[in-house]
Formats: structure tokens, C-alpha cells, sequence
């Protein structure tokens, strides 16, 4: 009768364990390169979207009654989706008409903006205006106001989608 043999550590570490450990660790390393990968896609997205909403938010606000055509079609390249097609509508019924008819400028700077929430294609930023607004030969007229802007990434571009006072 053969006496059962004893367990071989040696070869369950080397055959087993070890093997087992490195796979471990190669699925934990791999998961914070991704996650490390994503949170920097995520930071930049705040970044480029805040400066955009600014940007956007000048050249929205920003014109003179002189060069208002011009100043509306570089608009509309910064625009996307329905806010685009409501930003066309309002400003050719609207805004054009009247601001040549009253000699109007309007002058905006953004002194502050933050994001308020931010994916890869997609961010909201909360931007804050002073704008400078002057009908005719009258004195100009400041006012104040903040903003909700919403961004949609297409392309390599942020472009405005929604665009709320607050």
C-alpha cells in the first residue's frame, strides 16, 4: 500500500498563487491608469468649457448696431441645436431690427464663470456679466447679470447649446 503524498507548496505558490498575485495586480494597475486617464479628461473638459462660456459669452452679448451682421454670424458659428436655431430667429426678428433702428452697442465681459458640472461632451458653466449698453448718443447704461451655459464638445469645438439668465 502507497502512502498518499503530501501537498507541494512550493508548486502551488509557484503555479498558483504567484501567477495569480500578478494578474491581480496587473487589473489593478490597468484600473488606475483608466481611472487616472479619465479624471484628466474630466479636468480638461472644465477647463476648455469654462474658457468657451466665456468666449461665447462676450461674443453673444457684444455688438454694435454698425457691424451687426457680422457680429451675429460669428455668433452663430459658437452655437449648436435648437439654442442656434432660436438665436437665428430672435436675432432676425428682434435684436437686428431694433438695434439699427435705435443705434444700439452693447459691450459684455466676463469677470468670473465656474463649472457647475462637466462629462467629456458635455459641461454647464455659471458664467458672471458686466455688460455696457448705449442707445444712441445717450450716456452708457451698466448692468449686471449671470448665466447658465450650457456646452455640447463637437468636434474638437465647445459649442453654446442653452444659454439661461439666472
Amino acid at each position: 500500500m502507497t502512502q498518499p503524498r503530501g501537498v507541494d507548496w512550493s508548486r502551488v505558490l509557484v503555479y498558483g498563487l504567484l501567477p495569480a498575485l500578478a494578474l491581480l495586480l496587473t487589473i489593478a494597475a490597468g484600473l488606475l491608469k483608466w481611472n487616472d486617464s479619465s479624471v484628466r479628461d474630466i479636468d480638461l473638459a472644465r477647463s476648455q468649457s469654462v474658457a468657451a462660456a466665456r468666449d461665447s459669452t462676450v461674443a453673444l452679448l457684444s455688438f454694435r448696431f454698425d457691424t451687426l451682421d457680422r457680429d451675429v454670424a460669428a455668433v452663430r458659428e459658437r452655437l449648436t441645436g435648437n439654442f442656434l436655431d432660436t438665436y437665428t430667429h430672435r436675432t432676425q426678428e428682434e435684436l437686428i431690427p431694433n438695434a439699427k433702428e435705435r443705434r444700439l452697442s452693447a459691450t459684455a465681459n466676463v469677470p468670473g464663470a465656474a463649472c457647475e458640472s462637466a462629462t467629456q461632451n458635455h459641461a454647464i458653466v455659471l458664467v458672471f456679466v458686466n455688460q455696457t449698453v448705449k442707445i444712441g448718443d445717450s450716456a452708457p447704461a451698466d448692468a449686471d447679470s449671470s448665466f447658465r451655459v450650457t456646452l455640447d464638445k463637437v468636434g474638437d469645438r465647445w459649442l453654446v447649446s442653452g444659454f439661461d439668465q439666472l
